[in-house]
Parts: structure tokens; C-alpha cells; sequence
């Protein structure tokens, strides 16, 4: 299934690798400029469900608008929330053990794409859709993760600079992952 999805995933980013290039470099520009002023925690939610709608409607629709990657400011509040509501349960988790937090990642992972989907949702709901969406799922998400393993790694050789490619791949991998299981 990980490798019909990754091959999925990269035929229908083909043609829109510059836009989502482009998109997740400066989604990443703003919020490290942001977080070196310690206000990440304000952009971190709004920034990934703006990612997150880019990906699904590449996935979608075959489409790549650069300006979805600000869609997650439309609902700055309920996006925000969510976002710290996510790394707030992540560090918690993490606390115990470093495996629980990484289970619980996993648990959480779908909120983002729920929240581009439902606006309305609050964060508790969208973390909570994204807990009950992850049930019996976690570790094929897991194994999806783990098959850029080799890419990840190759990326080290090249100071990072293929993550420009590795790393679109793999949001449109879970976006078509999401679409799969909702």
C-alpha cells in the first residue's frame, strides 16, 4: 500500500514541484523568522493547515495554488489552537518516554488536514477526529514514514538540499494517505 501511495503522490505532484516548493520554503522562512522572536506558537497550526489544504488539493483536485498555504490564517483562532493544542499533547506525551510521544504523534498526525477540511472544528475536535481517524492506522503511517528513510538519509549527503524534494513527497504521501482512511 506505501508504495502505491508514495507513487500516487509523486504523479500528482508532477508538473507542481515548484509551487510546492516554493510554498513549504517560505511557510518554513516565516515561521523560523516568527520563532526567533518566540511567537511560533501563533503561526505553527495556521501554517500547517495551510500546507495541509495545498497538499489535498494537489491530491484532490490536481491543483497547486501558492496561496492556500495561507488558507489556515482564514480561521487564525480555531488553526492556532489546534496547533498548540498538538505540540502541547506531543510535549506532554513526550514526558513519559520518548515512544509514547511518538505513538501519540502519530494519533494526532491527521489533525491538520481535519481542520482544512472542517474550519469550524476547535482544536480539541480536530485533535479528537484525528485520534479516532488514527485508531488501527498509526502503524501504516508509521511504515509510510519510515519507507523515506533512505531519502532522508541521502539528504544528509547533500547538506539537506534534497528534503526540497523529499519533503513535498512526503506531505502529498499523507495527504493521499489522509484522503485513503477518512
Amino acid at each position: 500500500m506505501n508504495s502505491e501511495i508514495k507513487a500516487s503522490a509523486k504523479q500528482k505532484l508532477s508538473g507542481k514541484w515548484g509551487t510546492v516548493i516554493g510554498a513549504s520554503l517560505v511557510m518554513g522562512l516565516i515561521v523560523g523568522a516568527v520563532s526567533s522572536i518566540g511567537l511560533s506558537i501563533f503561526i505553527v497550526g495556521p501554517a500547517s493547515v495551510g500546507l495541509a489544504a495545498l497538499f489535498l488539493a494537489v491530491v484532490r483536485e490536481g491543483e497547486a495554488d501558492f496561496n492556500l498555504v495561507f488558507s489556515g490564517f482564514n480561521n487564525f483562532v480555531n488553526t492556532m489552537v489546534t496547533g498548540l493544542l498538538y505540540e502541547i499533547f506531543i510535549t506532554l506525551w513526550s514526558l513519559l518516554f520518548v515512544i509514547p510521544g511518538i505513538i501519540k504523534s502519530y494519533s494526532y498526525a491527521m489533525c491538520f488536514f481535519i481542520q482544512n477540511d472542517n474550519p469550524e472544528m476547535s482544536g480539541t475536535e480536530a485533535i479528537t477526529a484525528s485520534k479516532e481517524m488514527m485508531e488501527g492506522h498509526k502503524m501504516e503511517l508509521f511504515l509510510l514514514d519510515l519507507s523515506f528513510i533512505g531519502w532522508i538519509l541521502l539528504s544528509c549527503l547533500t547538506c539537506g538540499l534534497l528534503m526540497l524534494y523529499v519533503g513535498p513527497w512526503m506531505s502529498a504521501s499523507r495527504a493521499e494517505f489522509y484522503e485513503r482512511i477518512r
